[in-house]
């Protein structure tokens, strides 16, 4: 296993959508395996395969929490195929760092897609989940949070990117 690097805003690889995942073999599970590792290194709670510059229909998230039994969730081509209710939560992304917002979602999702063994999966989830999937397969359309956000909010945002981007550069 290997840490891999995680692409920043603006890398154009974030804007990209993910091709559909048609086969599960050895290359696949090192991909999961690094991203996983990647994920718990950085730390975050959920990582799409474009985030890391691969732009393919893959996520892993593990909340990491004691009340969720799940731990490490892997899902190949995920599909929200349902979502109801609407809740607003604070957002960050490793592809943004440093950066967090308010962002309106669906409050319960029913997300579809394949576990690491080619098996279908069906994940019904509300809050905190319900939030990360949506996070997550998002990035697979090309979508980040800052894209959900009200016009002067995202102003505000590449204001403040433009400024954390020219105090970064030596």
């Amino acid at each position: 296993m290997a840490c891999l690097e995680i692409c920043t805003y603006p890398d154009p690889v974030l804007k990209q959508e993910a091709a559909h995942i048609e086969k599960v073999d050895s290359e696949l599970f090192r991909l999961i395996d690094d991203m996983a590792e990647t994920m718990y290194e950085a730390p975050g709670i959920g990582l799409a395969a474009n985030q890391v510059g691969k732009p393919l229909q893959l996520v892993v998230i593990d909340l990491q929490r004691p009340e969720y039994e799940h731990g490490l969730i892997v899902l190949i081509n995920p599909e929200i195929i349902e979502a109801r209710g609407e809740t607003t939560y604070e957002e960050g992304c490793l592809s943004v760092p440093e950066y967090f917002a308010r962002v309106k979602r669906a409050e319960e999702v029913t997300v579809c897609g394949l576990d690491p063994h080619g098996k279908s999966v069906r994940i019904e989830a509300s809050g905190l989940l319900a939030v990360v999937l949506q996070h997550e397969i998002d990035h697979l359309a090309g979508k980040l949070f800052v894209d959900r956000l009200g016009p002067i909010a995202r102003d505000v945002f590449r204001r403040k990117w433009k400024k954390k981007l020219k105090e970064d550069t030596p």
